[in-house]
């Protein structure tokens, strides 16, 4: 493919309360057995795009402890590759990522090595799957400078946490309002942008003279009537887990046959980094209903409309409802779980009640707390 990719996965979201504590969104566990990034990268490479930079920031340990090997997205290859980008202290610059902008113009060096004419820049922490080709195509055939792409959302929707366009006939973006208190649109831009190499760092290069920071605000936004920045929409499946509630949600849709069948069985495929685990194991007296059950899990009590992660302990008599339980969590006997996320890596001791009745309950092994 005729583009290098750039995934953005430093940044950190105070709307996912405790469960951003320890790990960057983009590594936050999806669906049974992905990481929020696979989807990002999946698309890469089902685009055959053969050079992709991860750059990352806030707590990236787990981050990169997934990217280890670029084997399972089919990147370990002799030309092109995946490269993982941290912040770099320099004598010249001794700051963290200050934003989109400035983390592209920190790592500006990749984007001028590279020969390939056009760039595909994609957010880590939004579950979809996406020909970037078609993408491309249209963004050639507008003989556009930039291409946006976008999704109309339901009225039901939080619209202040997207950015919201507004598009002519031609599907030229006319408005372009980030996170605005009042939504005047009902169609966001999803994170993801084409844009042609030498004039990303260009415009990149000017906002770092002019200290400014943001891609959004500083690129598109700024440039929206001098540029020629055009739309193009999706209608398949698309989610940001950037929140407590769109996290619970998205996992909770993996649920529903359709979406299974669109990620798990429909061309082309979502990969993730392997583990070598065992499958799930269900003991006389386990009962489960409409879940995802992982590998390494064992299961004894009953599971109902819910999501487990990878070796999860389900003890005697337990009953679990309506929630999300990350990886290597051990739930003793006699618990009861409702409309919860259970950290990963945690113990619930025997007899323990936990139910989210005003919202999602957040259950960590020191601290529960209700996200309303």
């Amino acid at each position: 493919m005729r583009a290098v990719g750039i995934i953005l996965a430093g940044g950190n979201s105070h709307r996912m309360k405790e469960l951003s504590h320890k790990r960057a969104i983009s590594a936050m566990p999806v669906g049974g057995s992905y990481r929020a990034i696979d989807f990002s990268l999946s698309s890469m490479s089902n685009a055959s795009v053969q050079k992709v930079a991860v750059l990352t920031q806030y707590n990236s340990r787990s981050l990169h402890e997934h990217l280890n090997s670029s084997k399972w997205w089919n990147f370990g290859r002799k030309q092109g590759g995946l490269f993982v980008f941290t912040p770099t202290i320099t004598t010249d610059n001794s700051a963290w990522y200050r934003g989109t902008a400035d983390a592209l113009y920190q790592n500006l060096d990749f984007l001028k090595r590279c020969h390939e004419p056009y760039v595909i820049i994609a957010s880590g922490d939004c579950v979809y799957k996406l020909d970037y080709n078609k993408v491309l195509e249209y963004h050639i055939q507008k003989k556009a400078d930039i291409t946006v792409v976008c999704k109309e959302m339901p009225p039901t929707e939080d619209m202040t946490r997207f950015g919201l366009v507004k598009m002519n006939e031609d599907s030229r973006i006319e408005e372009f309002d980030e996170k605005p208190m009042v939504s005047t649109s009902n169609t966001i831009s999803t994170g993801i942008y084409v844009i042609r190499r030498r004039q990303l760092i260009e415009l990149v290069e000017r906002c770092a003279q002019e200290e400014r920071y943001d891609f959004v605000r500083d690129i598109l936004i700024r440039y929206k009537n001098l540029k020629r920045i055009y739309g193009y929409k999706i209608q398949d499946y698309w989610s940001n887990i950037a929140t407590v509630e769109s996290y619970y949600q998205t996992n909770m849709d993996f649920l529903k046959p359709e979406v299974r069948d669109y990620f798990f069985r429909q061309h082309p495929d979502v990969y993730s980094k392997v583990d070598d685990l065992p499958p799930a194991k269900y003991n006389p007296g386990a009962e489960v209903k409409n879940s995802l059950v992982s590998s390494g899990c064992i299961i004894n009590g009953r599971v109902e409309n819910s999501v487990l992660f990878k070796t999860v302990f389900v003890g005697e008599n337990c009953v679990i409802k309506n929630s999300i339980i990350l990886n290597d969590v051990h739930l003793g006997d006699n618990t009861y779980i409702e409309n919860c996320i259970v950290e990963s890596r945690d113990t619930i001791r025997a007899n323990s009640h936990y139910v989210g009745e005003d919202g999602i309950k957040i259950v960590l092994e020191k601290n529960e707390r209700y996200v309303l």
